[in-house]
């Protein structure tokens, strides 16, 4: 069960943003990224084995009845007087695949952002940054009235259309006796584990995963205990590059000392009053979210994932551009040298 939260009041990234119609957000949302993040996620992809391609990676001796005439290399069977053919590294696209968590514990927010207008930033970020020729996007939105699914596919109205699709989806009624769950819908909404297993499913192709979550479904009470989506999510991390991005608000990890509030849990919608005046509650209380988070940290380290953490106070374009030079520096140590985890 997530630990409950403060019920939400959305703040404004930028003054006016809230009023601005859909399509006027995302295209402030992809000057930013190319203003602030342009350049330093774009990169060549190259296949993991060698073929066709057209990548030169040397020669080597021409074998008889294998290779191809025209794949000769002449210069250097002239300087050698042995016949040798051209190898090439095979081209590759990028194929990225998002996991976007739309549950309720997402529709919360005390600062600049409420969390599920920073995932829609972090998707922005990974969309605008990998949308390269031939590089294709697909995504799953759980929702609480199920999955949402994008196909992988490439261009600029792919990635808008999805992106649009995150800013229009229904929010959970503050009055609903069930805030987690869509009117009239009976079934238990799928949980973060659900969706990494539908995106192991049709993640067949090596590339690059992201999942956006506060990574709170099913913490288990104790921490020793791996939570339900570990599991999927290392098997996913064994052949894909996984980005995990934790989303939180500070008022998640500690209480204002305000009097007398409620607490509501999200998914449940159960309430309780505290008064935040009491000291020992709030340290309590701090003690409890920090250990929460520490869990889902160790989570994620164990499932190999790379973790990018963001908060709705904090410069999420200049948190994306630290673990990014953070990363570059683990690719570039020697190899002896430990690496310990991910920014």
């Amino acid at each position: 069960m997530r630990r409950a939260e403060v019920a939400p009041t959305v703040a404004q990234a930028d003054p006016g943003l809230a009023e601005l119609a859909p399509d006027q957000r995302l295209r402030r949302l992809e000057l930013t990224v190319t203003r602030r993040l342009n350049g330093l996620l774009h990169g060549q992809y190259r296949g993991l084995l060698p073929g066709p391609g057209s990548e030169p990676a040397g020669s080597r001796e021409y074998r008889p009845g294998e290779d191809e005439v025209r794949r000769m290399d002449w210069a250097v069977t002239a300087r050698t007087a042995v016949p040798h053919v051209r190898q090439v590294d095979a081209d590759r696209e990028l194929t990225t695949w998002l996991l976007v968590d739309g549950s309720a514990s997402m529709e919360f927010g005390t600062a600049e952002l409420d969390k599920r207008e920073l995932a829609v930033a972090a998707v922005a970020a990974v969309g605008f940054l990998t949308a390269g020729v031939g590089n294709r996007l697909g995504a799953q939105v759980l929702r609480a009235d199920g999955v949402r699914r994008f196909p992988a596919r490439s261009g600029r109205t792919h990635l808008f259309a999805l992106l649009r699709a995150l800013l229009a989806a229904p929010r959970p009624s503050a009055t609903d006796d069930r805030p987690g769950w869509a009117a009239g819908v009976s079934a238990e909404p799928p949980d973060l584990a659900d969706g990494l297993d539908a995106l192991h499913r049709i993640a067949n192709r090596r590339g690059l995963v992201v999942v956006v979550s506060d990574f709170l479904d099913g913490l288990p009470d104790d921490p020793g205990q791996p939570a339900p989506w570990e599991r999927t999510l290392r098997r996913l991390a064994a052949r894909h590059q996984v980005l995990a991005i934790e989303v939180t608000d500070p008022r998640e990890l500690e209480l204002p000392d305000v009097g007398l509030i409620t607490l509501v849990d999200p998914e449940t919608g159960r309430r309780r009053e505290v008064c935040t005046s009491d000291r020992r509650l709030r340290e309590r209380y701090a003690e409890a979210a920090s250990a929460q988070r520490e869990q889902v940290h160790q989570a994620l380290r164990r499932s190999g994932a790379a973790h990018l953490a963001l908060r709705t106070d904090r410069d999420w374009s200049a948190d994306i551009v630290r673990h990014v030079h953070a990363q570059r520096r683990l690719a570039a140590a020697p190899a002896g040298r430990p690496r310990g985890g991910a920014a």
